[in-house]
């Protein structure tokens, strides 16, 4: 079992380690982590350099100019690492031959004093394992949670040498360096992205840090793009029109990717939406990875494998209600926000807010979830039996909830899927996968050409069924 240290004793550990040195480099809330270090004693056995452009103009002669305008962001935390590092190995290579050198930078907007930023950053370290061996970077990007500057700052000195500290101490289970990114922060940092990229990482599958850090409770959200490399919201949806399909994805079917593509190219063509800043997300949630017992975590990159294999950006989330996600996404503008989901799933939902809310905050709690800038759009199934297409128009909605129903239908904030393919209604991913176990080449038909020809290839989802030999 991982002993717990505190951050002091953290710092005077790297301190005390004579391989391990290198430079600090840090924007916007002050040089946080360097002060643990300075403060425990021995910092000239760890520190060659600390430093913190915070004027503009100075960091910009440094490190170059962001064409985005933005300094908090994951491009200025690359140039601060490239940039220091490529001095630290000019500089000391010949100088300090067996010493593991490495590049702290973090780049934060704590919270101010009117309020009106909430306090995040991006934090990150490229580091040696050998002397001489190749760099190896961790990047992440952290939201402060402490309603009081003082308190965020704090809380990025913790988080920085627990950083540092678990990329020497850890490295061998990334597991455990994410888990230990926390220590004495729970409650007061949510770490929602991080890529850990290198020679020495060379086997391990980044989207299972996404996987972790919402499993360990590090954050509700995750993401990573069709490159099978972790992202964070805030480099590619600001100020965007999302749409977001929920599913299992277990495998993904015919029914799946209608679904998909049907709902996006209704949300593209809507007058209100921009197609040109629209964004698709796929999302797994938490709930349906464990539905089945415990998280198995080849099923789970055997779904991703799929999805990026089709060019979806993934999202795997702790967010079984739709509300939660759409305060994550609030923290970025997102414009307009659609929720593709069943009419199975409507139903349930609608149920749900219904009956916990009979003691008179229906409205209050239907309201946080409708708002103005979120629709919900209802792809139709098949009646058992009768073979009718249920739909959002006939879907049976509890009586004393029907008002609010038929207001959120008229003013469009729950629609119909449009154009959708009524001949793949009856599949059903369950379905699917007991056939492709079972040994039933039907499967085939009800999938993709390509998630077809990816599951036999990889032999993903258990794909050949082995074949039981019996003696007598």
């Amino acid at each position: 079992m991982r002993q717990l240290l505190e951050t002091d004793q953290k710092a005077l550990e790297i301190n005390l380690d004579p391989s391990i040195y290198g430079t600090f480099a840090e924007i916007g809330a002050g040089q946080e982590v360097a002060r643990y270090f300075f403060q425990v004693g021995a910092a000239a056995g760890t520190i060659a350099k600390t430093m913190s452009a915070y004027d503009k103009t100075y960091s910009d002669k440094i490190y170059g100019e962001e064409v985005s305008g933005r300094y908090v962001c994951e491009a200025r935390l690359y140039k601060m690492l490239n940039h220091e590092y490529d001095l630290m190995r000019s500089r000391l290579t010949n100088e300090r031959p067996d010493t593991r050198f490495f590049v702290f930078a973090d780049t934060v907007a704590a919270i101010n004093y009117t309020r009106t930023i909430k306090g995040n950053g991006w934090l990150g370290i490229r580091f040696q394992l050998t002397p001489g061996g190749g760099t190896n970077d961790l990047v992440l990007h952290v939201r402060m949670l402490d309603n009081d500057n003082q308190l965020q700052q704090q809380a990025i000195g913790i988080l920085g040498v627990n950083l540092i500290y678990g990329c020497y101490r850890y490295h061998d289970d990334p597991e455990v360096m994410l888990q230990s990114l926390m220590d004495g922060l729970h409650g007061r940092v949510k770490v929602d992205m991080v890529r850990l990229t290198g020679p020495d990482f060379e086997d391990l599958d980044n989207r299972l840090l996404s996987l972790w850090m919402v499993k360990n409770k590090l954050t509700d959200v995750a993401m990573f793009g069709p490159d099978r490399q972790n992202v964070h919201a805030s480099e590619f949806l600001y100020k965007r029109h999302v749409m977001m399909v929920r599913g299992s994805f277990r495998p993904a079917t015919l029914v799946n990717m209608d679904m998909i593509n049907a709902s996006f190219a209704q949300f593209r063509n809507e007058a209100e939406t921009d197609p040109r800043r629209t964004f698709l997300l796929t999302e797994i949630t938490l709930d349906n990875l464990c539905s089945t017992g415990e998280l198995d975590e080849q099923d789970f990159l055997d779904r991703a494998e799929l999805l990026n294999t089709m060019g979806q950006t993934v999202v795997v989330s702790d967010c079984q209600q739709q509300q939660k996600m759409a305060t994550y996404l609030s923290d970025f503008k997102v414009q307009k926000l659609g929720f593709v989901l069943g009419v199975r799933e409507l139903l349930e939902l609608i149920n749900t807010k219904y009956y916990q809310n009979l003691d008179g905050r229906l409205l209050a709690a239907f309201g946080q979830l409708f708002t103005r800038n979120v629709k919900f759009y209802v792809y139709p199934a098949l009646q058992e039996g009768s073979g009718e297409i249920i739909n959002a128009q006939n879907v049976p909605i509890p009586e004393g909830v029907k008002f609010l129903y038929k207001h959120l239908l008229d003013n469009r904030q729950i629609v119909d899927v449009e154009g959708f393919n009524p001949d793949v209604l009856h599949i059903f991913s369950k379905e699917v996968l007991h056939m492709l176990r079972a040994g039933d080449e039907e499967w085939e038909s009800m999938v993709p050409t390509q998630v077809a020809n990816l599951i036999k290839e990889r032999y993903l989802f258990g794909y050949p069924v082995e074949q039981k030999t019996f003696e007598f």
